[in-house]
């Protein structure tokens, strides 16, 4: 099992910044993908940006250039820097966590993110 806790998020105005943190615990060895997905209201849940085990970045089209993501493997904590953020940026967020070699993904408890006009 692994358990995910977020920290971050809140409102802002457009072209403010938040920084959002999700750290795991339990049974996290082995190579693995931590990420950021997001769900507005009537949406889909969609891929934000991801970051695998050995530090490779993924972003979605509509963040790049806007948002980083990092981890620090000692902490087992995966951060996301959001810069210029935009009123269609606003949706819950859903920190996650997959194994490579299997079919389970771990997710977070969502933090609501809040971009006003």
């Amino acid at each position: 099992q692994v358990q995910l806790v977020e920290s971050g998020g809140g409102f802002v105005q457009a072209g403010g910044s938040l920084r959002l943190s999700c750290a795991a615990s339990g049974f996290i060895s082995g190579i693995n993908e931590m990420g950021y997905k997001r769900q507005a209201p009537g949406k889909q849940r969609e891929l934000v940006a991801a970051v695998t085990s050995g530090g490779t970045p993924n972003y979605a089209d509509s963040v790049k250039g806007r948002f980083t993501i990092s981890r620090d493997n000692a902490k087992n904590t995966v951060y996301l820097q959001m810069n210029s953020l935009k009123p269609e940026d606003t949706a819950v967020y859903y920190c996650y966590f997959k194994k490579v070699y299997s079919v389970n993904t771990y997710w977070g408890q969502g933090t609501q993110v809040t971009v006003s006009a």
